[in-house]
């Protein structure tokens, strides 16, 4: 029963072995100029500005852009999954899929309607 679980295993270590190569292995070979602007925060192509001691705000842009990609992200998880039992689920599945597709429709001609697609 145990050989059943050696390709996981197997898998896991050398999951781990490339997720630690991939964070140290810059640290020993890369190179090290460092300046003012690699030293800069860097906030999403917004520019950096001086922020009170404690931090400071971002604009409200920028959490509604993150809840719509969380939005949409959550529909392709879901998408996925259907398509690949979509034999299995049948009439059932295409109703409830539809549903949901709606539900998601709704909420992105609601944030078109605010303009929280316009950038400025």
């Amino acid at each position: 029963m145990g050989e059943v679980y050696l390709p996981i295993l197997v898998l896991g270590i050398l999951g781990l072995a490339f997720g630690l190569f991939a964070v140290f292995a810059p640290v020993v070979i890369g190179p090290r100029r460092y300046n003012r602007a690699k030293l800069d925060s860097y906030e999403c192509g917004i520019d950096p500005t001086p922020q009170p001691i404690g931090g400071g705000r971002f604009p409200i842009r920028y959490y509604l852009t993150a809840m719509l990609f969380i939005v949409f992200d959550i529909e392709i998880v879901f998408l996925y999954p259907f398509a690949v039992a979509f034999d299995q689920l049948a009439l059932f599945g295409l109703i409830e899929m539809g549903l949901f597709i709606i539900t998601v429709l709704v909420v992105y001609g609601y944030v078109w309607r605010r303009g929280g697609l316009e950038w400025d």
